[in-house]
């Protein structure tokens, strides 16, 4: 079964002040100091305003990494008890949880980069470009 427990649905919440306060749509963001911000899995997506993506994130990696315990401590202490797998089928599940959370932290790294390096993007896409108006400048 999964049990999440409260300071595992907590920690977003407290996590959130620290990186939230600087996410701001109007500045370009820095692809440092967003990689930076990803060593708590989705830090930098808040870094960069994407609040939403960033709690689902860090609420992945929670997820994952309980399953992950979860599944290791069943494995570990299977003679002990009653489990409806095999032994066997409890390893499996221990090691796919454990590349989920090695697969989510480094994506939430590679995307909190991206997006930080295309916060400018909006602004040049919005910007007018006159080609003739540049023509005619050039021309005088």
């Amino acid at each position: 079964m999964l049990v999440i427990k409260k300071s595992a649905v907590l920690l977003p919440l407290i996590i959130l002040p620290v990186f939230g306060s600087s996410a701001d749509s109007t500045f370009i963001k820095s692809p440092k100091t967003a990689f930076i911000a990803s060593a708590i899995p989705g830090g930098g997506q808040i870094y960069n305003g994407k609040l939403i993506k960033g709690l689902t994130i860090m609420t992945l990696e929670v997820m994952a990494l309980q399953l992950w315990r979860e599944n290791s401590d069943i494995y570990s202490d299977y003679d002990s008890g009653d489990y409806i797998l095999p032994k066997g089928r409890y390893l499996e599940k221990r090691n796919k949880y454990a590349w989920w959370v090695v697969f989510l932290y480094f994506y939430s790294m590679i995307d909190a980069m991206v997006d930080a390096h295309l916060s400018p993007f909006n602004e040049v896409m919005d910007a007018n470009i006159d080609i003739e108006e540049e023509k005619g400048a050039e021309n005088e």
